[in-house]
């Protein structure tokens, strides 16, 4: 049940609390004054969507929140909706939480009618989904919907397999063919690289190498470097004893000369470079890993990932048959099981689809129309899986219904002969039945359009009966379903300083007449009216 709602900065609404009673609650006014909007707000905080435009001008964020109790469960939800951004964020007892808790909390607590809802009642599917909720064994759809899944994935495994067998199979040729030059070479991860470097290394060290050489001539050359520097040594001593700058570069002779046997070792030991015979071997290595590359135009890594994709291609196309052939094995078996649970679930179904459409015209009776009322359940063939030399179709059927609302009609679909007052008895009849083992708060927003005269006793009879089991809100135009209210809200608008704003108040009990009276068209009847009507109004516990 619905025991507390607050709107804050939420369009025209500026800050509304209303607590609402079990029974029946009804909110009344001029039309636009506001009242499906405060549904609305409500149907926001159980996570239908609002723009950002929906804050009330001046305001940071709007917020709904309410206070549901549901047997021994107590739920304080509150939903806030941020100008700037049009983010809104869902609160349960606190606790931040997903919009789609809310969206899962919505069928426990409340069930929403609205004319909205008489256009749904036209749809085949909705009428389909009302048989089929019907049914004892709800499991069976659900087991139904499970197999024909697994049915379509393996169907779809078994063509994906198929398809890529053909592709496979016609460039099986191009493939071997690639397989073979690429083997025929061989490359491996990062061999490129390492020639290159190992190319360089080898220009590197015959470059070296010649400067060595080139060394070793300048030692002993046509004139021996030794036999030079000891002439020299023998000059400087000469010249030493006469002058002493000379002694210097003496020593430095004698050192230099004395260093020769050791730079002569050094220089005999050059570093070793390729033989022509590996350097030959490099270079073609290198000349077959470019062609390869050319003929197959990728890179040396893209051919060794290509090498593993077409092992594993022709591994494929070598165990692909057996794959289809389980594949085929696991849709006959899929399929016969399917047909095993059609074989149970239709008629179910139809069981299901006669108890229902009984225990409508009972409904329907009741809201006023003919005793003589049919309805009827036409099915239609649905084909789940295709029929073929493996095994028949599976055939599932898809509920319709059909009605003669008067006595000498012939059962027709309801978008062809239902007005929109028998649209509203029609849809207020599926929630009674729907309403029987539920215990979310029913909305009604406006359920009454189309209909009037007797028809609106019976409607309000019908209502009554509803409130003395579950929390009802009414929003109503007419007095005569007004007036049976255990508690009535007046919904108006009000200008102030240019500003509009959506107030709602709780009628008193002398407020209540002056409201029905006006509902009733005013005038000096106006209060007996409301006292007649009043006189049929449930005792308020």
């Amino acid at each position: 049940m619905l025991e507390y709602l607050r709107i804050r900065d939420l369009a025209l609404i500026q800050d509304m609390e209303l607590e609402f009673r079990d029974g029946m609650n009804v909110l009344t006014g001029e039309t636009g004054a506001g009242k499906s909007f405060i549904i609305k707000a409500l149907g926001f905080l159980m996570g239908d969507r609002l723009g950002q435009d929906m804050v009330r001008p001046g305001a940071e964020r709007a917020m709904v929140e309410a206070v549901f109790s549901l047997r021994d469960e107590e739920f304080v939800l509150r939903r806030e909706l941020a100008a700037e951004s049009g983010r809104s964020r869902f609160y349960m007892n606190d606790a931040l939480c997903s919009q789609e808790t809310a969206r899962e909390l919505r069928g426990r607590l409340v069930l929403h009618t609205t004319q909205h809802g008489q256009q749904k009642l036209l749809q085949p599917g909705f009428q389909a989904a009302l048989i089929d909720a019907a049914l004892d064994s709800p499991a069976l759809l659900h087991e139904r919907d499970t197999l024909l899944k697994a049915w379509r994935e393996n169907e779809a495994e078994g063509e994906r397999l198929r398809v890529r067998q053909q592709d496979l199979a016609a460039r099986r040729e191009l493939l071997e063919m690639q397989q073979r030059e690429i083997d025929l070479i061989s490359p491996r991860p990062g061999e490129e690289e390492e020639l290159e470097a190992k190319r360089a290394q080898a220009r590197a060290q015959a470059g070296l190498a010649a400067e060595y050489e080139n060394a070793l001539k300048l030692l002993y050359g046509e004139e021996d470097l030794a036999s030079v520097l000891r002439r020299l040594e023998r000059a400087l001593e000469r010249l030493a004893a006469q002058d002493d700058f000379f002694a210097e570069a003496l020593d430095a002779a004698a050192k230099l000369l004395a260093q020769l046997p050791e730079l002569e070792r050094r220089l005999r030991r050059s570093p070793a470079a390729l033989s022509p015979r590996e350097t030959d071997a490099l270079e073609a290595r290198l000349y077959a890993l470019a062609q390869l590359k050319r003929k197959l135009r990728r890179s040396l890594d893209d051919i060794i990932s290509l090498r593993g994709e077409i092992e594993e291609n022709l591994s494929f196309l070598d165990v692909c048959a057996l794959e289809i052939k389980g594949i085929e094995a696991r849709d006959r078996e899929l399929r016969h099981a399917l047909a095993a649970l059609l074989h149970k679930l239709v008629p179910a179904r139809r069981a299901a689809a006669e108890r229902f459409a009984r225990r409508l015209e009972q409904e329907l009776v009741g809201l006023g129309f003919a005793a003589e009322l049919r309805l009827e359940v036409d099915f239609s063939p649905v084909e789940l899986t295709r029929a073929d030399q493996a095994a028949p179709a599976c055939v599932d059927e898809r509920a319709r219904l059909l009605w003669a609302p008067n006595p000498g009609q012939a059962p027709q679909p309801l978008d062809r002969i239902a007005s929109g007052g028998e649209l509203s008895r029609f849809l207020l009849a599926l929630v009674g039945i729907q309403a029987e083992e539920e215990q979310a708060s029913l909305i009604f927003d406006e359920v009454d359009a189309g209909i009037g005269g007797l028809t609106l006793t019976r409607l309000a009879d019908r209502l009554d009966a509803l409130a003395s089991r579950r929390q009802v809100l009414l929003i109503t135009h007419w007095p005569q379903l007004a007036a049976r209210a255990h508690r009535h809200f007046y919904v108006s608008k009000e200008v102030r300083r240019n500003e509009t704003f959506t107030l709602c108040t709780q009628l008193t009990p002398e407020a209540v007449k002056k409201e029905l009276g006006r509902m009733g068209g005013g005038g000096e009847q106006a209060e007996d009216f409301a006292n007649s009507l009043l006189a049929r109004r449930p005792p308020v516990a």
